[in-house]
């Protein structure tokens, strides 16, 4: 019916749509996520430096690409993915249910029908991302090592977060680059902050967009936001990996440190190394995202009003029946 207002979720209906819809949209582009990170920690090798035999170079997404799968197969492309899958399900569900929450308080608490301003919503964004990232950030950080250990030291997820944990900082060494991580919330906030102005803005009025409407802002706000954030991306994979042959085994402290480490050994230009499959990664993932969380809201939606529906049959039944035995349990005398 024309002007009837779209059904919302509860929080946790919210989370599992957001996650589930994640989940679908990173296990598709998993490879580009895998070339991404190897190419972040990678380091310009310097002229006349001596070449490691057990170093792979990459010069660009397709070379990175070729070279995987010509050591390690196919299947190396995918190397980690389980972990990867973990993390974006935790994260996202995380996120989209505290995103959730804050906002419904919010709206609660000022009592108007107009939706949040900009800064408001990049606010809400903010908080949200923040808590997701305190719960979450363990499994990203075993997940890229997972991502850059050379072939023949691959290990699965338990080991390799006892591996950090006995190498490094004890419990503490899984949340590496948790302050880089707190600060790269303003990456979801720019994300979903510009994709309810845009939607707003191209799609005025509207609350059920088709697929493609979706896909559209998702990666036109997903764009944005990475353009803005990468070169603290960078760090934070730089803080999570095991640290580049140059560093003699020594791990960086804070992402400032491996900011100055690239540029003095870099130059400027690779704080944004990666970014062509990081931009392309993200314009996929959160283009299909959107596109999916708009038909998983949906499909839970009316999952949970036929739940709700049965629940209501199954009590009326109950209490017919329970009239029906009670009317035949009377006795004659009382008829």
């Amino acid at each position: 019916m024309a002007g009837q207002s779209k059904p919302t979720l509860s929080p946790w209906g919210s989370a599992v749509a957001g996650a589930t819809g994640a989940v679908l949209a990173n296990a598709m582009v998993y490879p580009l996520d895998l070339v991404k990170t190897k190419l972040q920690v990678q380091v310009k090798q310097k002229e006349g430096a001596e070449k490691s035999d057990d170093l792979d170079r990459y010069e660009s997404t397709v070379d990175a690409i070729n070279k995987i799968v010509e050591k390690e197969g196919v299947s190396g492309l995918y190397s980690g993915m389980a972990g990867a899958l973990l993390g974006v399900a935790s994260t996202n569900f995380a996120y989209f249910y505290w995103y959730s929450v804050v906002r419904t308080l919010y709206m609660a608490s000022v009592k108007s029908p107009k939706p949040p301003g900009t800064a408001i919503e990049l606010s809400l964004g903010a908080a949200a991302g923040a808590v997701a990232q305190i719960f979450t950030i363990p499994v990203a950080v075993i997940t890229t090592r997972q991502q850059t250990q050379p072939k023949g030291e691959k290990k699965g997820l338990i080991e390799t977060g006892r591996e950090v944990v006995e190498s490094e900082d004890g419990w503490s060494g899984l949340w590496r680059g948790l302050k880089a991580s707190l600060i790269l919330v303003v990456n979801p906030a720019i994300t979903y902050g510009a994709y309810q102005r845009l939607k707003e803005v191209i799609f005025p009025g509207k609350n059920n967009l088709k697929p493609w409407e979706a896909f559209l802002l998702g990666a036109m706000s997903k764009a944005l936001a990475t353009i803005a954030t990468q070169p603290l991306i960078v760090a934070k994979v730089g803080l999570q990996s095991r640290p580049p042959p140059e560093r003699n085994g020594k791990p960086f402290k804070t992402f400032g440190e491996v900011m100055k480490f690239i540029i003095d050994n870099e130059g400027v230009l690779s704080l944004f190394k990666g970014i062509g499959p990081q931009i392309l990664k993200g314009l996929l993932v959160q283009g299909l995202l959107m596109m999916t969380k708009e038909r998983m809201e949906l499909l839970f939606i009316v999952l949970f009003a036929y739940l709700q529906r049965m629940k209501k049959e199954k009590l009326q039944k109950a209490v017919d029946t329970a009239a029906s035995k009670a009317k035949t349990s009377v006795p004659a005398t009382l008829k």
